[in-house]
């Protein structure tokens, strides 16, 4: 599981089939500190978030076994918002 938030939306006049109905967003990949970790990457919406949400996501196999279709070229879906991070203190 990956930790991102959502930048903005990606708009695709033509879609595979298996991305029919579903939004495509721009996500910064971030730590658990929410530091930038690497580039923004394109991410399907499976739960319906928004521009600004802190979310989860999944990357390679286990993103396309959340859509229905079972043959999907998805890489990259988002899995959840997360409300609240907690994190223990380091001494």
């Amino acid at each position: 599981m990956k930790f991102g938030k959502v930048l903005g939306r990606v708009v695709s006049t033509v879609k595979v089939e298996s991305f029919e109905g579903l939004k495509l967003l721009l996500v910064q990949p971030i730590n658990e500190k929410k530091e930038n970790t690497g580039d923004p990457i394109v991410a399907v919406d499976t739960i319906q978030c928004g521009i600004g949400e802190f979310v989860y996501y999944e990357t390679s196999r286990e993103a396309a076994q959340v859509i229905e279709s079972k043959m999907n070229p998805c890489d990259t879906a988002i899995m959840g918002i997360i409300d609240e991070m907690m994190l223990e203190e380091q001494k």
